[in-house]
């Protein structure tokens, strides 16, 4: 960021109307978690299920109390849109994109996982860290721009997915409906920014028969480290770490026995790379690429990273040196937007668990760091 950009001052007005909005950012975390939004089986007008369907509008009414322009991409997604005095690049918006859909409750709850249960300063819910609390945090945080009447060049929009758990198809059809942001982020992984993804390729190899698939998983699954050396796919560099070989799944194919399993892996790599170097190593095997999401790679300086890096550094007084990750978000297939928050670092394996949990400090925080990104990305 250029450093005439930055006024203190504006800063830490923002800072105080997401403070003065805090509780009802709290109050609508916990109206949304208390709705069951995990997947189901289609119906009209509701690709994902009614409970997913169900949050959207939630999500949209909620918006539209707020005064946004609210839009429904046909249940696939939806978004509130605002664009302040001063507006003037029509062409290109910055986003936050966000889930609505959560994964299955599962079992082990010590109080039930749709209740949004308080306590000691503690949301408890299935969806309040991935991704109901964070993206509510990014409406709450435009919403605070838009109360302070703030110059922006630019549209912003505050995007609400529908399936981000179980296969993106819902952004795939939001971008054959609208264009992607010029610059923006998905509050769905961690701080500091992300300025990197591993690709994420899925790989099922198919044996002759039963008794030769477990010859296969006795010399290359068994016992084997997860770095793929044994499949002879080992790599390994200092930006990303050492690829992994992970979930994996026995399934009967029509061609025969088969097992399937994901590989997440550097940028150094390529998924045709690691495939061919499969059918070397298992000659006599099937080997075939099911899907793959190439790595996403940002320029550490770029004014995206930097804006979001000087943003959490801003709020947080912590280093902000931006990071990478093992993990898949929405910026695999949405363009232009790295993920940002919301788990600040030593805070892992909360989401999908039993008793997911945020602090609701760290909402809080999370609207701070959120509502001077979307004010700088706007400029």
């Amino acid at each position: 960021m250029m450093e005439q950009q930055r006024d203190a001052q504006l800063e830490q007005q923002i800072v105080q109307k997401v403070e003065q909005l805090g509780e009802q950012l709290l109050n609508s975390i916990v109206d949304m978690v208390q709705i069951d939004s995990t997947e189901t089986q289609a119906e009209p007008q509701a690709p994902f299920g009614v409970g997913v369907r169900k949050a959207l509008d939630a999500a949209l009414e909620l918006a539209g109390k707020m005064g946004f322009e609210t839009v429904d991409v046909d249940h696939y997604m939806g978004y509130a849109s605002y664009r302040a005095p001063g507006t003037v690049d029509l062409e290109g918006y910055v986003g936050a994109i966000g889930h609505l859909d959560v994964v299955p409750a599962g079992t082990g709850w010590r109080q039930p996982p749709f209740s949004g249960f308080r306590q000691d300063g503690v949301i408890y819910s299935r969806g309040v860290l991935d991704n109901k609390g964070p993206i509510l945090s990014c409406l709450y945080a435009l919403y605070a721009l838009k109360e302070l009447g703030l110059p922006l060049k630019r549209e912003v929009r505050i995007v609400f997915g529908c399936d981000e758990e179980s296969g993106f198809e819902d952004l795939k059809y939001y971008l054959t409906k609208e264009q992607p942001p010029v610059m923006g982020f998905t509050p769905d992984c961690k701080y500091p920014v992300v300025y990197a993804e591993r690709g994420r390729a899925v790989v099922e190899i198919t044996a002759a028969n039963q008794e030769a698939l477990f010859e296969l998983m006795n010399a290359y699954i068994l016992n084997a480290n997860n770095n793929g050396e044994r499949l002879g796919i080992a790599f390994k560099d200092a930006e990303f770490g050492s690829l992994e070989v992970r979930n994996y799944e026995l399934k009967q194919t029509e061609q025969g026995p088969a097992i399937q399993f994901s590989i997440s892996y550097p940028a150094g790599c390529t998924a045709d790379g690691l495939v061919e170097q499969l059918r070397q190593t298992l000659s006599g095997h099937t080997v075939r690429l099911v899907s793959n999401f190439d790595p996403v790679r940002f320029e550490k300086d770029c004014r995206l990273v930097d804006t979001l890096r000087y943003t959490y550094e801003r709020v947080t007084g912590q280093d902000g040196t931006p990071v990478t990750t093992t993990g898949g978000t929405y910026a695999k297939l949405m363009p232009n937007i790295v993920p940002f928050g919301p788990s600040f670092p030593g805070q892992k394996g909360i989401g999908h668990q039993p008793n997911e949990w945020m602090k609701e400090q760290d909402i809080l925080t999370n609207a701070k760091i959120y509502a001077l990104s979307l004010y700088y990305l706007a400029l």
